[in-house]
């Protein structure tokens, strides 16, 4: 047996359905679309949501608030989780990209108070609580604000 010489087993096979082929075919004239209408027209699928013309629901629904399209999504970061750097090292936003502690895309990263701290770090972040700065400067480290 050749490659060329294999085929499927009888019966295994089902045709494609050809519609608008002639009377004769029993899918001629409207070719399985029925009499006038949405659905007959080509390109005529309802959009997801359409309901025959009723009110669709996520119109009937009430809405409320506000969605900001402007929003600033901002990772927060806080100082009991420095703890996986060395004494004296610069943590920035690369830095703790590096170490896992910032993941996805944000347009931020924000370091809390949360959690103590011992040793000195040289920190070098855009938003930085107040909290946190007392903390990293009581341990004898630096706070840089990058603009």
């Amino acid at each position: 047996m050749k490659l060329h010489e294999l085929k499927p087993a009888p019966n295994a096979c089902k045709g494609v359905k050809r519609v608008g082929r002639g009377v004769a075919s029993g899918w001629g004239k409207t070719a399985g679309r029925g009499n006038k209408g949405h659905k007959q027209r080509s390109g005529g699928q309802t959009s997801p949501g359409f309901e025959g013309g009723q009110m669709p629901l996520q119109r009937r629904l009430p809405k409320r608030g506000f969605a900001n399209i402007f929003r600033k999504r901002i990772a927060v970061v806080n100082i009991r989780d420095l703890a996986r750097f060395e004494s004296g090292s610069v943590v920035d936003r690369a830095a703790l990209i590096k170490a896992g502690l910032v993941k996805g895309d944000w347009d931020g990263v924000k370091l809390l108070g949360n959690g103590e701290i011992q040793y000195p770090l040289t920190i070098q972040l855009v938003l930085i609580s107040s909290a946190a700065k007392a903390k990293i400067e009581a341990a004898g480290g630096k706070v840089e604000v990058v603009t």
